[in-house]
């Protein structure tokens, strides 16, 4: 994979578990750290949900490559967070031969 220009900005975010002051737990999003990434729009749908309707835009988002289990390194259920964008991950492989990039297949949800 040449000439691949990561030009954006992205914070790498996962699901914790904490403490909600009643003797349960709640869930909050947490930042892992924050990672260059290339982002390219691969399609979208209209989905009905609960408040309406929601556009669901598919992206293809390139990173460097981080060893397997590196917090640096984006996983399912993961999303990156790039301004007020979410980018939830669905999957993460290899990009290239060489494992010097990853490529995340992650979905973003607007209200339409």
């Amino acid at each position: 994979m040449k000439n691949v220009r990561l030009n954006l900005s992205a914070i790498l975010e996962a699901r914790a578990l904490v403490p909600d002051g009643a003797g349960g737990q709640a869930s909050q999003w947490q930042e892992l750290g924050q990672l260059w990434v290339a982002l390219n729009p691969r399609g979208g749908r209209l989905v009905q949900a609960d408040g309406g309707a929601v556009a669901e835009t598919r992206h293809r988002i390139t990173t460097r490559a981080a060893p397997v289990g590196h917090a640096n390194r984006p996983e399912p259920g993961q999303r990156l967070r790039v301004g007020s964008r979410l980018f939830h991950i669905k999957a993460v492989h290899e990009a290239d031969f060489d494992g010097r990039f990853l490529t995340c297949l992650a979905e973003e949800e607007r209200v339409a």
